[in-house]
């Protein structure tokens, strides 16, 4: 859906969705391999520069180059795809594969899990509690009206008037 949604039609779509899948099993398996020689440690580190560079960029050109007809030209869908490749890159290197090993070994079992998700959540609920604007009945008509209004958001979200809004 995601590659259709930046303009690549459904044969592309099909060969994009491989294309990531690839980058994901080769990552995984390059991963296993250098794991115990490289650390752990090293490769959250780089694979979090590969997956925070990507979704910044991916949300860049979201939001500065769709067209008014909501698709990008096709260089742009190639670039994205490339970055997702990366993204995906990144999660399989690391996060995807290693992301349970690391919390097993880092805690007691008595702790281990109950103390790691606790953590997530409290993260997950203040992300909501700053971030996140009310959505309860406002039509998706108005989202953009709500998005526009948020304190943070608005800094980040176009007004429509570039695009023949109002």
């Amino acid at each position: 859906m995601l590659f259709r949604a930046i303009g690549s039609g459904v044969s592309s779509s099909l060969l994009s969705s491989l294309v990531t899948r690839i980058a994901r099993l080769s990552m995984i398996v390059v991963s296993l391999l250098i794991v115990d020689k490289v650390g752990r440690r090293a490769l959250f580190h780089i694979s979090g520069i590969l997956m925070f560079v990507p979704q910044m960029t991916i949300g860049g050109i979201m939001t500065t180059k769709i067209g008014d007809q909501g698709e990008l030209s096709h260089g742009y869908s190639i670039s994205i795809l490339i970055l997702i490749c990366m993204y995906i890159a990144g999660y399989g290197l690391s996060w995807g594969p290693l992301g349970w090993s690391a919390t097993s070994e880092n805690f007691p079992l008595e702790i281990r899990i109950f103390c790691f998700f606790a953590v997530w959540v409290a993260v997950m609920t203040g992300f909501v509690y700053v971030l996140l604007p009310e959505t309860k009945d406002v039509p998706l008509e108005k989202m953009d009206t709500i998005w526009r209004e948020h304190w943070l958001w608005k800094r980040f979200v176009d007004d429509g008037k570039e695009h023949g809004g109002n």
